[in-house]
């Protein structure tokens, strides 16, 4: 009977054991995310990632020009650029801006053998876009044309769901 007895303790004191390393885990997580902590609890949650997205996107895609909701329709209109859809070739058949070219995450690694591509003045205008605000796609594919020579890159941020939620005319199919 003694070593049940033994037993229990040593059960009791690893669960103790745990339940001081959890709270020193919460401890220091909340410590070291505490802006993000005090957003969530003033109900900012959503300002404060976006604020986050927009200052990691300042440095991270510093020389890419970006174009809002407006301005990428004005272009659009005017029919001088490239409009190239960054998103799964899924998504641009169900729907996608009209005369885009569709130029899917998984084809970016042979890139300069694009068909879409092909024979294109380095110096037109091009303008991407992905999915929604919060992709990045638009942005990566505007840094990976950059770098194979294209000069003229435009990224809007705003993602087809703006276009789409903005009425704005969309095509179906490839």
């Amino acid at each position: 009977m003694r070593q049940n007895h033994r037993s229990g303790i040593s059960v009791k004191n690893d669960f103790v054991w745990v339940v001081a390393l959890l709270a020193l885990t919460f401890t220091l997580g909340a410590a070291q995310h505490w802006p993000l902590v005090q957003a969530s609890f003033k109900r900012h949650l959503t300002t404060y990632l976006q604020q986050r997205r927009d200052e990691r996107r300042a440095v991270q895609f510093k020389e890419i020009k970006t174009l809002n909701l407006n301005e990428a329709y004005a272009l659009c209109q005017e029919g001088r650029s490239l409009v190239i859809d960054a998103r799964h070739t899924q998504d641009y058949r169900e729907l996608h801006v009209p005369g885009a070219v569709n130029l899917p995450p998984e084809s970016w690694e042979n890139l300069k053998d694009s068909p879409g591509l092909a024979g294109l003045d380095h110096g037109r205008q091009i303008m991407i876009y992905c999915s929604q605000e919060s992709c990045d796609d638009a942005l990566k594919l505007a840094v990976k044309l950059k770098a194979l020579g294209f000069a003229r890159v435009l990224a809007f941020t705003g993602g087809f769901r703006a276009w789409d939620e903005a009425g704005y005319p969309a095509d179906t199919g490839s």
